[in-house]
Order: C-alpha cells, then structure tokens, then sequence
C-alpha cells in the first residue's frame, strides 16, 4: 500500500484529500507537510520538510509556489517521487522542476481532473480538423479567493489547441487597452473570479456561421483530489527519473480495463 505525503495539507485541498484516503484500502497518509504546522487529522505535520524521516512512496503537493524550493529539496535527497499539483509557477521555477526530474520521477499537470484531461485530448483533435477556419476562445472562471490569472487548466487548454493549429498562435489575455480586429493567429484567454466557483474552462471555436463548444464544469474539489490520488497510485509504482503527466495515467488505467 503507497504511503503519501500531503503538501500543503492543512488547506482545502490537502483537507479533500486527508477525507477522501480515510474511505480508501489502496492507499494511506504518512505525513503532512505545511507552513502552519497544526495537526488536524491522524498524521504528524511538518513545516519543514527536512524534519521528517520516516518513509513514504510520494508526495501530492497542493501548497503554494513559495514552497517548491524546499520541497524539490526534500524529493532530490530522500529519492520520493513528487506530484506537483499547483499553478502559477515562474520560469525559473519550472526549470527548477525539470532539473528534478532528472533524479527523480516528476509528474506535473495543469488540472488533475481526468474529465478535463480527456477534454484536452479532445480540443487537440479538434483544432486539428478545424485548423485555421475557426477562432479559437478560452473563458475560464473560479472562486473569488484563487490568486493566479488564467488559471493553469486554461493555459493547458490553450497549449493543447495550439499544438496543432497549423500557425504559431499569439495568447491575448487583455483586450480592452488595444483597439483593433482580431488577429488571425491569436487565442484568446479571459478570466472570472467570484463566488465560490469550484472551476469552469469553456473552449469555443468559432467559425463562420457556426460555433463548436467544449466545456468542464468541476462541481467540487473532490475531482482533483480523486485524480491526484490516482497519480499517486501510478507513480508510487515509478522508478525511471523524468516528467509525467494525467496521460501517463490514462494509458495505465486504460493498459488494465
């Protein structure tokens, strides 16, 4: 049975997760890591991560950018695998990640969702078929409280499309200060924050006289937490160092249907 380690795991996703493990055989939490260090469930917590020496299969990470640091720190000298669940890290810090992976198994995704995994294949296919005929638009929309703008999952959405537009696409996230059409090759990404919008991404391709759209409504945060789970489940089992995302685990759920 894979133990896991939950980063960040005092706030609302690390809580989704501690909840959703005490209804699961297949997996159990050995420790928490958090910058406030409070014992809420079983598990001991940990600021530092250096500070706990016992043993684990991987860690989920649902923090926050300022710990990747710290965290890649503790991965690299304990040999734990790390899947890394947050948005909104810079350059420099995605560069960081890939020198991990290079000691270790990484696996990063925009979303942890399977149903907007499966949608990412889909906007693929469909960009490809479309091609230049149709425009293509992204609107995505969360609760009030979420820092970063356009979300990780929106910028997925876009690279997905992107990759197989035949033009090199321009990403345009502002409208209002440029007066003019338009451009051939841009997609566009807008942002909606308020409420308690758990998250929605709405592709639209746009045609003329016809408009094709791809949508994925998250109702609760139990869909993120289920598929971190089930990469951990997956990468637990991962010895080779490198990169992997929710397609890595697609194809092993699929490989056993």
């Amino acid at each position: 049975m894979p133990k896991i380690i939950i980063s960040g795991c005092n706030g609302k996703m690390g809580q989704n997760i501690t909840r959703l493990c005490s209804g699961r055989e297949d997996i159990t939490i050995a420790a928490g890591f958090d910058i406030n260090p409070v014992k809420l469930s079983t598990y001991p917590v940990y600021a530092d991560p250096m500070e706990y020496s016992g043993e684990a299969d991987v860690i989920i990470d649902f923090s926050n950018p300022s710990t990747l640091t710290s965290l890649l720190d503790y991965c690299t000298v304990k040999k734990v695998p790390c899947i890394l669940c947050t948005t909104g890290y810079s350059e420099s810090q995605l560069v960081q990640i890939l020198h991990t992976s290079k000691s270790v198994p990484v696996f990063r995704s925009g979303n942890m969702s399977l149903g907007i995994n499966l949608l990412t294949a889909l906007i693929k296919k469909a960009a490809t078929v479309l091609g230049d005929n149709f425009d293509v638009e992204i609107v995505e929309r969360h609760h009030r409280t979420k820092v970063d703008a356009p979300s990780g999952t929106a910028i997925m959405l876009a690279d997905a499309a992107a990759s197989a537009l035949p033009h090199d696409s321009e990403y345009i996230y502002d409208r209002q200060s440029v007066r003019q059409k338009r451009g051939k090759n841009e997609i566009g990404i807008s942002s909606v924050r308020g409420g308690t919008i758990v998250g929605e991404h709405e592709v639209i391709f746009a045609g003329t006289d016809e408009v094709i759209e791809f949508k994925h409504t998250a109702y609760s945060r139990d869909v993120f937490a289920n598929g971190a789970l089930s990469a951990a489940v997956f990468l637990s089992k991962v010895k080779a160092p490198g990169m992997y995302d929710m397609n890595d685990v697609l194809s092993s759920i699929l490989k056993d249907i």
